[in-house]
């Protein structure tokens, strides 16, 4: 694609394309310059089209297995057990969460990249707080949250760009506070879009899910500073496709 090569030419000369029309000696290099990793852009648009859909479709936990929310009641709890009860719903989407945790005591604030996403977590939860941003530059201070949540919301990132979300998660967090990240467990990755198509959605959407075990996340947990305190593997059920993961930290 042209935004992704750069093409660069030993001597000045029009051409009709790539190597076309040069004189002998001359050398065409081509670079091939890899994708970028925070390059989140395909992941906005796609959520921003599906954004009504997704609130109409998963409007509440109805969707979470007992054993999952089991954990996210944990978290609530360790939050709550101090006297600072702010989280963060780092890629909240529709704000189905953030009710959840605030029905468990917690004051929590969401953000997510799509600004389609949180028009609708606004619109269903007129008493929350949700912010258009990145999970890779959280637009708040250094120790603002005694919670952070990433519940499914590191899976459209590849490899290469972890670290730096679990470093922003861990900026964010005050001593002593807690961190939950939820995602689907395994190795490769998945195609989206393809779930998309049953509300009609024939357009390309550009929404590649990356699968990763229990320990590749806690290593960026461990990277990032903070310390793990527990975990939840469980297999796939009803419709899913892939096991779950859950881990609970915490920082120092």
């Amino acid at each position: 694609m042209a935004d992704s090569v750069d093409e660069r030419l030993a001597a000045e000369q029009d051409v009709d394309g790539p190597g076309q029309g040069l004189p002998a000696g001359i050398i065409l290099s081509v670079i091939f310059s890899p994708p970028d990793p925070l390059d989140f852009r395909g992941v906005q648009r796609a959520y921003d089209t599906v954004a009504e859909d997704y609130a109409a479709y998963l409007p509440d936990t109805r969707w979470e297995a007992p054993l999952d929310l089991a954990m996210v009641d944990a978290f609530a709890m360790a939050v709550t057990a101090g006297n600072d009860v702010q989280v963060l719903d780092a890629g909240c989407g529709t704000g189905r969460m953030s009710q959840y945790l605030t029905e468990r005591g917690c004051a929590v604030v969401g953000v997510d990249l799509s600004p389609g996403m949180v028009a609708m977590a606004r619109r269903n939860h007129p008493d929350l707080v949700f912010t258009v941003g990145s999970l890779t530059e959280l637009p708040y201070p250094d120790g603002q949250f005694a919670g952070v949540m990433l519940w499914y919301s590191i899976i459209h990132t590849p490899p290469a760009g972890q670290a730096r979300i679990f470093a922003e998660a861990a900026r964010v967090l005050h001593p002593g506070g807690h961190l939950l990240v939820g995602f689907q467990s395994g190795k490769g990755t998945r195609d989206d879009s393809k779930a998309y198509r049953q509300f009609g959605h024939e357009i390309e959407l550009e929404l590649e899910r990356h699968l990763y075990t229990a320990d590749d996340v806690g290593l960026q947990i461990e990277s990032a500073g903070l310390r793990e305190v527990c975990r939840l593997v469980r297999r796939a059920q009803g419709k899913e496709r892939d096991d779950q993961a859950i881990l609970l930290a915490s920082a120092q």
